[in-house]
């Protein structure tokens, strides 16, 4: 190739890199001067600037208290943690104001909170609400624990986290109650049964030996009539390797006192054979499963295995105090039993059964729906109607899966479904209303069973509104969602649409609170959405949409009207000279 012919093509190719450039300049150019006059018609055909005040609140969490709950928010399962009381919210009466119940319970401000925790050995702080009715339905049990522990060098003290804002964001409070345990300052969670016998056995345990040593008949007695749940170790010696390794298991496990004898009458007592080869180890528990035997090596971390898979009752009665050790347990998958009171005779027997195969895997769990302050609200969640009776599947909160058993309660379908459970080899649930019959709205329509076909067209960018109807936020937004997909309408590409989470679900539609919004962008549904976090506005979402749409669009805007006003205004003006 000659110079002539290189110098060429050279120049043909910086021709083109330059129109190239230049072109995508104008276009640019262009895509702003367009924007700008979109925006410049949605700010003056809506009042946009004046009217919706720019809400910065970008999402309610979920057991986060606003204010606007018509009811207590169950969308999530844990939300038996940090549901409040809305009427209790509206009250002026403090539930917490000290009285000769709560005699021994300190009460700590930001300015004794420091002082006070550095004179005091051990202290427990609960950082509470006034409103939050968990607070007050542990504010008795609380109060008890105080008396009970004011001798032993345990203080407990409260502080009003919505008085005291800057020690509630110093210990990063962010639900209620939040109770903190102080060893000579340095503090942890607590993560107890909020009763007052889970208090003071936690305390005690924290502060003084693992392992009480049991040497009389009468001893044994008293502890085994006061005891929910114990373990009991029987041995040549109170002291050695063996109490060692009990003692070392002890400080593993919160909610499960640890005892220990060498005294072959009070093995009896506690229904082990003093006959028995030593060392024994057995779990006691009121509940349909009274004893379990240890069988495995005598090790710490075989003995914590061991009381891990046995300490939970066989069948969990779900309520409002067992919610935490459910809640808050490392295993996540459950078997749960929705049943009507006079049916959990017929069908109880088989699901506590049926735990016995599946000790440390799974938790059963009993919802009695016609229990009036947890069952429906339970059952609603989980897309349970009817009296039952029901076997559902679940994973946890993080996952969310929920998988119905079909035919009848037995122990062997029960067993068959856990089995089929923990092999994933069951087929999901997800809730969904009755597809709409008509859908023509400016707002689409989504339930889980039109989900697909709406939100995961992929030749469609899709805004989606995942609300609660009770949700405050979820109001305000409505009139500027409304307004949005006004003036979006005319665009066949872009699908502006909202669906009731409480009771939809689809596993493309996660949401953290309400309203999520989730946006879609059309040949990219594979992928998980964008969470659009923006200014509540109408012009906020459409820069929003115009930025990420995979496919370009225009503004529709409706033609000027004819200037009728001054052609009117001509034509007699003619009429007049005329005559």
């Amino acid at each position: 190739m000659g110079k002539t012919t290189r110098f060429l093509l050279f120049l043909t190719i910086s021709a083109l890199l330059i129109f190239n450039v230049v072109s995508s300049t104008e276009e640019t150019k262009k895509d702003e001067e367009d924007l700008d006059e979109d925006l410049k018609f949605l700010l003056e055909t809506e009042g946009d600037k004046s009217e919706e005040a720019h809400d910065h609140h970008h999402g309610h969490e979920h057991g986060e208290s606003s204010g606007d709950e018509g009811e207590d928010d169950f969308e999530n399962y844990d939300d038996f943690e940090n549901s409040v009381d809305p009427d209790a919210a509206a009250s002026d009466e403090d539930p917490f104001k000290v009285d000769a119940d709560e005699k021994d319970v300190v009460v700590l401000k930001q300015g004794n909170f420091s002082e006070f925790i550095e004179k005091n050995k051990y202290v427990m702080v609960e950082f509470y609400a006034p409103w939050c009715g968990h607070c007050q339905s542990l504010a008795p049990e609380y109060a008890t624990a105080a008396t009970e522990l004011k001798d032993e060098g345990v203080v407990l003290a409260k502080v009003d986290a919505t008085e005291e804002n800057e020690l509630a964001q110093k210990y990063n409070v962010e639900g209620f109650p939040t109770v903190f345990f102080f060893i000579d300052g340095v503090h942890k969670s607590y993560p107890g049964q909020r009763t007052k016998e889970g208090i003071v056995s936690w305390i005690k345990k924290k502060t003084g030996p693992g392992v009480k040593n049991v040497t009389t008949v009468e001893e044994a007695e008293t502890i085994l009539g006061a005891e929910e749940k114990l373990v009991v170790g029987f041995f040549d010696s109170l002291v050695g390797s063996d109490s060692n390794e009990l003692s070392s298991a002890s400080k593993l496990e919160d909610d499960v006192n640890f005892y220990q004898t060498n005294n072959p009458d009070v093995a009896k007592v506690f229904r082990i054979d003093p006959k028995a080869k030593r060392p024994a180890l057995v779990m006691l528990k009121k509940e349909a499963e009274k004893l379990s035997t240890y069988n495995g090596k005598f090790t710490t971390a075989a003995i914590s295995e061991f009381v891990f898979e046995n300490k939970l009752p066989l069948v969990n009665n779900f309520t409002r105090e067992t919610a935490p050790m459910i809640f808050e347990n490392p295993i996540k998958n459950q078997v749960l039993l929705f049943a009507a009171s006079k049916d959990s005779e017929k069908y109880l027997p088989a699901l506590q059964e049926a735990a016995k195969l599946f000790k440390g895997k799974l938790i059963f769990v009993y919802v009695e729906m016609d229990n009036e302050d947890v069952g429906k609200p339970v059952s609603d969640y989980f897309g349970v109607s009817g009296d039952g009776p029901k076997v559902l599947a679940y994973t946890g909160n993080e996952d969310g899966k929920k998988f119905f058993l079909d035919g009848e309660v037995t122990q062997a379908s029960i067993k068959a479904f856990g089995e089929d459970f923990l092999a994933d080899k069951l087929k999901p649930f997800f809730k969904s209303d009755p597809i709409p019959e008509t859908n023509d709205g400016d707002v689409k329509i989504v339930v889980g069973d039109n989900f697909d076909a709406v939100v995961l067209d992929e030749s469609k960018d899709v805004l989606l509104e995942i609300y609660a109807p009770w949700c405050g936020h979820c109001q305000t937004l409505e009139p500027i969602y409304n307004k949005l997909a006004k003036h979006l309408r005319g665009i066949d590409s872009l699908v502006i649409a909202k669906m009731d989470g409480t009771t939809n679900e689809h596993p493309r539609a996660k949401s953290d609170g309400f309203p999520t919004i989730l946006f879609f962008p059309a040949g990219n549904k594979s992928f998980d959405p964008l969470t659009v976090e923006v200014d509540r506005t109408v012009v906020a979402f459409y820069k929003y949409i115009k930025k990420h749409a995979s496919i370009p669009f225009k503004l529709q805007k409706p033609e000027a009207a004819p200037a009728a006003s001054k052609t009117t205004e001509s034509s007699n003006k003619d009429v007049k000279d005329e005559l």
